[in-house]
């Protein structure tokens, strides 16, 4: 197994992409930390694979600090998958409230689970980071301008991230799924078309995020400065 006894935190972990990464984490022997702002989901999925729930809003510093102190000193993986977006549509009709959640949501996240998780990765010797951003960072989309600015971000601070905390040898990694029916926010992306879902997350995505939570050889050497 590849993440035998390593602890986890997954956020967003109450269904979609994040219920399926926490399932995968769970398979490849990983002792996961489940988080979602839905205490329904997020405690059905921790049950159901064997794992603790922690419910927290991923905007709010207060509630990473938690998050971090619930995971203990061990904490080696923080993926980071809680997202959201506005419907499809022009820009202009964007409004000001569903901008700022977004930017919230998706960057502000990434930016505190970094304030309270490298600490306890520079304590420990190392640590992982998983931000799931989008390919809309890469291929932006008409009618979802904002959303696909918030994954640019994600994908170019995954980078520097990356650059800044290899010294510590610390990793960060950025997965960039592409648009699909098995997460709850795929109406909203086809402009509130109602789709079909199916299994929890694409099962691409597992295998990414596990694949980039997995340790790394060490060499002896310094952790290269950048991206993982």
């Amino acid at each position: 197994m590849r993440l035998k006894d390593k602890i986890a935190l997954v956020t967003g972990a109450g269904s979609g992409f994040g219920e399926g990464i926490a399932r995968r984490f769970a398979q490849e022997g990983a002792a996961v930390l489940v988080n979602d702002i839905n205490a329904k989901g997020g405690e059905r999925v921790a049950k159901e694979i064997g794992a603790r729930f922690v419910q927290g809003d991923v905007t709010q510093g207060e509630d990473w600090a938690r998050l971090v102190r619930e995971a203990g000193p061990r904490l080696e993986i923080v993926v980071n998958n809680a997202g959201w977006t506005h419907r499809n549509k022009p820009y202009l009709e964007v409004t000001e409230a569903e901008f700022d959640k977004v930017y919230a949501i998706n960057v502000k996240s990434v930016y505190l689970s970094a304030m309270h998780a490298v600490p306890v990765f520079r304590k420990r010797g190392g640590g992982c980071f998983v931000n799931i951003a989008s390919t809309a960072g890469v291929r932006p989309r008409p009618g979802l301008t904002v959303y696909n600015s918030t994954k640019g971000a994600v994908i170019l601070m995954s980078k520097s991230m990356a650059a800044e905390f290899g010294p510590d040898r610390i990793r960060v990694n950025c997965v960039n799924p592409v648009f699909s029916p098995d997460t709850s926010l795929s109406a909203e992306f086809a402009g509130g078309a109602r789709w079909r879902t199916r299994s929890p997350g694409s099962s691409s995505i597992r295998n990414a995020a596990a694949a980039r939570a997995r340790p790394r050889p060490s060499s002896g050497r310094r952790a290269p400065s950048g991206p993982a």
